[in-house]
C-alpha cells in the first residue's frame, strides 16, 4: 500500500526501474569483439579459458577487479518520479 501522493504500486515501480537501469548499464559495460591475449593495463597474459569465457575481454582478472572497485556505483533510481523525490 502506497502512502501520500504516490499511486498504488509506486514503490515497486521505482524498484523495477532501478533494476532495469542496472541491467542496462551492465549490458552496455560488457566487452565486445575479440579478446586480447595480454592485459591493456599491466601487459600480463590473459589466460585462454578467460578469453574463451568472456568475449572481448581486455583486462586480466586482477586489473578487472581493480577497475570494478573504482567504478562501483550506488544502486538507486536517478530517474525517480518527482513525487518520490519530494517525500
Amino acid at each position: 500500500m502506497a502512502s501520500g501522493w504516490a499511486q498504488d504500486g509506486a514503490v515497486q515501480d521505482q524498484i523495477d526501474a532501478t533494476v532495469d537501469s542496472e541491467v542496462e548499464r551492465a549490458k552496455n559495460s560488457m566487452p565486445k569483439g575479440e579478446s586480447l591475449t595480454h592485459c591493456e593495463e599491466c601487459d600480463g597474459v590473459i589466460p585462454e579459458p578467460r578469453r574463451k569465457a568472456i568475449a572481448g575481454v581486455r583486462l586480466c582478472i586482477q586489473c578487472q577487479s581493480e577497475a570494478e572497485k573504482k567504478g562501483r556505483a550506488a544502486l538507486y533510481n536517478r530517474a525517480g518520479s518527482k513525487d518520490s523525490q519530494l517525500r
